[in-house]
């Protein structure tokens, strides 16, 4: 099953993933795609680290969701967070890894039973990016959200903290 999670930032989208995950009854692996590529970012990542409960299991890939996904058993709840920074990391790699990278993602998620809660965030509510990059990605992160939004078993908007059920 495929529980997709999106808002916008600071809309408490991974606290409601977290709580979904507590839930489950399943044991969890939390998978990070975030990278510190700076001491604010590396701030927030062991922020998220200290917060999350000790007997879950972390693996830290900001490229090749797939290849883990794939390695993971089907028994256990998997929480990925989150997309965006995933899509972040696959622009910024080299040509043609984002295409390389999203469709092993997408593929995976199409066939496998495994239970995954997938954080995204909502970019496509604000206003135009000025740059061909950020233009690039809020195009990429839609198209993702939309293929994401086909996928999944359950959807929830998360709005000032709170669920709004789309799926």
């Amino acid at each position: 099953m495929i529980h997709l999670i999106t808002g916008g930032a600071r809309s408490g989208k991974s606290k409601r993933a977290e709580t979904l995950a507590m839930g489950s009854a399943l044991p969890v692996i939390y998978v990070a795609t975030a990278q510190a590529a700076d001491a604010e970012m590396a701030a927030r990542i062991a922020h998220h680290r200290h917060q999350r409960p000790s007997d879950w299991q972390t693996i830290e890939e900001p490229i090749q969701l797939a290849q883990v996904l794939q390695a993971l058993p089907d028994d256990h709840c998997v929480l990925i967070d989150c997309m965006t920074l995933w899509l972040s990391n696959l622009l910024h790699a080299e040509r043609g890894t984002l295409e390389r990278e999203a469709n092993a993602f997408l593929e995976h998620l199409a066939t496998t039973s495994q239970y995954l809660i997938i954080v995204t965030n909502e970019v496509g509510s604000g206003i135009i990016p000025l740059g061909e990059l950020t233009r690039q990605f809020a195009d990429e992160a839609g198209r993702l959200n939309q293929q994401l939004g086909r996928l999944a078993d359950q959807a929830e908007l998360i709005v000032a903290g709170l669920p709004v059920f789309l799926k």
